[in-house]
């Protein structure tokens, strides 16, 4: 099964130095029918003007995934994280189990920054601040859907959740595949670009849920840039979201 999201549908919030897409529930934008999808329980597009910075806010019980799409994203937290500059095609993981305060930053007071951030729920709770990052190329991406979060694995960012996720720039005549299993799901969001899912155009902006089984199919127009977002399609919420179901 196969429901496309078009960028229209999806929550638009401006502030000034930023402007983002909100695609589930998050802060005071609240929608019953976009809650999340498993333990994915927020998908942002944020872009920050030149030398902007979020300010430091707390979480617990989460695990915020950053993907940097263009400019230079700088991280900063109270937990000792750090890890420097990432660069367009970065992937970060930073856990906020126990209770910390972070911010992103646009490191650049030049260029605009771009990013992807979601939340990953864990299957554990009041896990220790942490921030694992890798330095992807968007080349590593090219011709093929890369994975770039894990579980378990080499060569991947690690998230305590059975989930993972896939990132991948398709040209014309290029494809590539996604296999969900019985249990699964997946967000499927277009970056930038024209391509197709499951033979459906769709464009930058445009999105995708798909539930398990099935095969996700990917066709690539121009510089269809797309990730993939495995998650299962039910899970034990823990720590303060077990405590708050409605949440």
């Amino acid at each position: 099964m196969l429901a496309i999201r078009k960028a229209d549908e999806i929550h638009h919030e401006q502030g000034g130095w930023f402007d983002a897409r909100w695609h589930f529930s998050f802060a005071h934008y609240r929608d019953p029918e976009q809650m999340g999808l498993g333990p994915l329980r927020v998908f942002n597009d944020d872009r920050l003007v030149p030398g902007a910075v979020w300010p430091m806010h707390p979480h617990a019980d989460v695990e915020g995934i950053t993907y940097v799409v263009e400019g230079s994203f700088r991280h900063e937290d109270d937990a000792g994280g750090g890890g420097g500059v990432l660069e367009p095609g970065g992937v970060q993981r930073m856990t906020l189990g126990s209770g910390a305060r972070h911010s992103e930053q646009n490191a650049s007071t030049d260029h605009p920054l771009r990013f992807l951030q979601f939340w990953i729920l864990p299957d554990t709770p009041s896990l220790e601040p942490g921030v694992e990052q890798r330095q992807f190329r968007q080349e590593d991406f090219r011709g093929r859907l890369r994975q770039v979060l894990g579980k378990g694995g080499d060569g991947v960012v690690h998230v305590h959740q059975d989930a993972s996720a896939f990132i991948g720039i398709l040209d014309e005549g290029e494809s590539a595949s996604h296999e969900l299993s019985g249990g699964q799901a997946a967000y499927i969001y277009v970056i930038d670009g024209l391509g197709s899912i499951d033979g459906e155009e769709v464009r930058a902006g445009d999105a995708a849920k798909a539930a398990g089984p099935h095969t996700v199919q990917l066709e690539g127009q121009a510089g269809f840039h797309v990730i993939v977002v495995d998650v299962p399609a039910t899970f034990e919420r823990v720590g303060v979201w077990a405590a708050n179901p409605e949440a």
